[in-house]
């Protein structure tokens, strides 16, 4: 174990406690500089969307933005910009979170303008409709209109998985979209906004008695509701392999991603862990193994890629994920090629191993990157929400350096020989309208 991933985990510990209507506080003081993070993690994202409403866990998040009880429409924006702040949101597979970074001094008014929307946001007719337009525009900036938009993040999961919570479009149809209500938006925040439903997270520069009091001020009247459980989204591992082909008319050069199931992220972390290094040690790098082989030994690809999760972080999911590889190649070399090649890479990790001096330069980088995030305190606030949220433990955040930094070859062998090319999910993009 490296000794800064340990140093992490003292330097900023946490406290939590829990207000009566449910809501699970998070708090992470840091008094080196002055400045606050306020975060507030929702239990609910693109995952828990119903069939017919593709899209709304994303179109909700937009919603929270228009308004509140007490805060009239651009007036939360004014209101944090003219502190000195920035603000944001984001909607993923399993939670959909807001945020706001701010001089110390304006940590009242973030608690302020989070409780609000969480009692009472702006659910009207033409919010919705704005917001369903804002939405589509999105979609056809961000996929529809760019090569490669959908791929693979959106299209992978359609053969990689069975259940519809893993398998729809996230990013939503336009006919779901359309055809959304105010009575619907107003049955989701009742059902999935609720106190109990969510982790307040504060980090940065703070009194913890004084900010447990603001908390309690702003966030303790909000009412309580009931709250859904955690929905079951894991599958049984795949027994066979499954393909498909998409055509991409804006795309220059032809594509092929590779998804492989990977364990539990929350019950076998260990072995999870494996997987992430993995990953680092195929493509991160002009010394992995996939840069290597495909763009500069065999030159069959332009380039290439592994990750695991399809947002690319793999500590804020829940089971089922994949490690997903992608690699853009030329249109004169054919994927079955490509493919070839990733497994022979694969499974020369699973026979032969990985030396210990390899391992050691891709946890040095990957720890490097943690703790780079860490730096910042919005950045390490999020990641304690996240670690609450999903694992039920912030504390896991400050660990994950020093976790990885104990792997060791075995696993990271393991966890390539768990990559069969017979269970694999493989995409192939064609770029028809392109010229390699």
């Amino acid at each position: 174990m490296t000794t800064a991933g340990a140093e992490l985990t003292l330097r900023h510990p946490v406290e939590r406690f829990t207000l009566d209507n449910g809501l699970r506080v998070v708090l992470a003081p840091d008094r080196s500089v002055p400045v606050v993070a306020v975060s507030v993690f929702y239990d609910v994202g693109m995952r828990n969307e119903p069939e017919g409403r593709t899209g709304f866990a994303h179109l909700f998040e937009h919603m929270m933005f228009q308004g509140s009880a007490n805060v009239p429409k651009m007036e939360h924006a004014r209101l944090v910009q003219a502190a000195g702040g920035t603000f944001n949101g984001s909607t993923h597979q399993d939670y959909t979170n807001y945020f706001e970074a701010l001089p110390s001094e304006a940590l009242e008014r973030a608690l302020f303008l989070e409780a609000d929307r969480m009692a009472a946001p702006a659910i009207t007719e033409e919010n919705l409709r704005n917001q369903i337009d804002v939405v589509k525009e999105e979609i056809r900036v961000n996929v529809l209109n760019r090569p490669y938009g959908a791929f693979p993040w959106l299209q992978l999961p359609q053969i990689a998985f069975e259940s519809f919570a893993n398998t729809h479009d996230g990013y939503g149809s336009f006919v779901d979209l359309e055809s959304s209500t105010v009575e619907d938006a107003t049955d989701f925040f009742s059902r999935y906004y609720a106190p109990g439903n969510a982790v307040l997270c504060i980090g940065g520069d703070f009194v913890v008695g004084e900010t447990e009091e603001l908390v309690q001020r702003w966030f303790g009247p909000v009412e309580a509701r009931d709250v859904l459980p955690v929905p079951v989204t894991g599958e049984p591992m795949p027994t066979t392999a499954r393909a498909a082909v998409v055509e991409d008319p804006l795309a220059t050069a032809p594509a092929v991603a590779i998804g492989w199931r990977v364990p539990d992220p929350i019950k076998d972390f260990d072995s999870y862990l494996g997987t992430v290094l993995l990953a680092e040690l195929l493509s991160e790098g002009d010394a992995s193994r996939l840069e290597r082989r495909l763009v500069h030994d065999d030159r069959i690809a332009i380039a290439q890629s592994s990750y695991v999760g399809l947002f690319g972080d793999p500590f804020d999911v829940r089971d089922a994920t994949l490690l997903t590889t992608q690699v853009h190649h030329p249109t004169a070399v054919s994927p079955d090629k490509v493919l070839a090649a990733v497994h022979e890479e694969v499974a020369r990790i699973a026979t032969d191993g990985v030396g210990p001096d390899e391992l050691r330069r891709v946890q040095a980088r990957t720890e490097a990157q943690l703790l780079q995030q860490a730096d910042s305190v919005l950045g390490r606030t999020l990641a304690f929400a996240a670690a609450e949220l999903i694992h039920g433990r912030a504390e896991l955040a400050g660990e994950t350096a020093a976790r990885l930094a104990a792997v060791t070859p075995a696993q990271v062998q393991a966890a390539a020989a768990a990559l069969s090319p017979d269970t694999a999910a493989v995409l192939e993009l064609r770029a028809t309208g392109g010229r390699s």
